[in-house]
């Protein structure tokens, strides 16, 4: 007992460094040397992209979020893309819940709403809708668990007398394979997919009702998770911007046609297992950014690595949300309700 009084005392008159009435310790923890992250995506950056991914606080590992350079495909351009392993980073679909093209009371919500919903850490606008009659309807392709919340239109005109039945772009995943693709739902239970579109064309004459074995041999249609739009944009690596087979911007109005050059958004893959969702800025919301037409936007999605992209619904619809915040300047002037949307979140 005497020696451990002896040793108390001995430290309260002595420091534990060793010099006596000092306050602090003379020796101090050595500097750390700085940890250098390795950029996750170089071939990206090597491109002229920047990695923001610091800019936000919370995103879970296998998200990256990068800001395009100042100019693509030759044009002035804001873009974004966030980029996801999906070895770590599931995808999901929000819609509302219109799986025949019967219209629901569903309301369309905007980007944030969607976040607040689901505090998802990267929401992008889906697919097209449109809202009638007051209820609201979804064009596009929805699937979400296996469960389909809506479909591609199956009909378009454009004076409402001679029909056309257009085939239209979905991006889908199916057993771990992530593909594009285009589909016609039969109004009733048949459900098609196809591995190639109908050759539609607003110049042409109607092609047939697409069914089990046109525009080419069907399979049936059943993803885990699944989001339409349209058109294609690239297949098996190749570019493919199926616009007029799509029957998309055809009406002959030069703010409608495929050259014009609006706010896009869309979603690719890579062949290494990265998914892509696309934003750029148009309509001159920051001076000289007028967009991109389909064209361009298949190019970069192509010069990114993707080798399966579809184009979503753009224009004022346009909407990258990262941890809540956006990051393209909406054309609208504020965020325009939508009926579906894409997410990504920590699996």
């Amino acid at each position: 007992m005497k020696r451990v009084k002896l040793f108390l005392l001995l430290c309260l008159a002595v420091s534990c460094s060793g010099t006596a009435g000092t306050d602090m310790p003379e020796w101090r923890w050595p500097d750390k040397e700085p940890v250098e992250v390795p950029e996750p995506h170089p071939a990206i950056t090597e491109l002229g992209w920047t990695n923001v991914t610091a800019t936000y606080a919370a995103l879970p590992d296998g998200i990256n979020i990068y800001r395009s350079p100042e100019t693509l495909d030759g044009q002035k351009a804001i873009a974004y893309i966030a980029v996801a392993d999906l070895s770590k980073i599931a995808w999901d679909v929000r819609s509302i819940d219109d799986p025949a093209i019967q219209g629901t009371d569903d309301p369309l919500k905007t980007p944030s709403e969607y976040y607040a919903e689901t505090v998802a850490p990267v929401i992008v606008n889906g697919g097209y809708f449109f809202a009638e009659g007051g209820k609201r309807y979804s064009a596009s392709v929805a699937v979400s668990g296996g469960k389909t919340y809506g479909v591609n239109i199956n009909y378009a005109s454009m004076d409402w007398v001679t029909m056309y039945y257009p085939t239209r772009g979905v991006f889908y995943e199916k057993d771990g394979v992530f593909k594009t693709g285009w589909t016609y739902w039969s109004g009733g239970a048949k459900h098609y997919l196809y591995e190639t579109p109908a050759a539609n064309s607003w110049s042409r004459d109607p092609l047939q009702v697409p069914d089990a074995s046109f525009p080419a041999t069907a399979s049936d249609f059943a993803p885990q998770t699944a989001i339409g739009g349209g058109p294609v944009l690239l297949k098996g690596g190749e570019t493919v911007n199926s616009w007029e087979a799509e029957l998309l911007y055809g009406d002959g109005a030069d703010d409608k046609m495929p050259e014009a050059r609006h706010p896009r958004t869309a979603i690719g893959v890579t062949k290494d297992g990265l998914m892509i969702l696309f934003v750029c800025e148009g309509r001159g919301m920051t001076e000289g950014v007028a967009g991109m037409t389909f064209a361009e936007e298949a190019a970069v999605l192509k010069s990114l690595g993707c080798v399966e992209a579809l184009n979503l619904d753009g224009g004022g619809s346009t909407c990258l949300l990262v941890e809540g915040k956006e990051t393209v300047k909406v054309s609208d002037g504020s965020q325009r309700a939508v009926g579906s949307v894409v997410i990504l979140k920590a699996k």
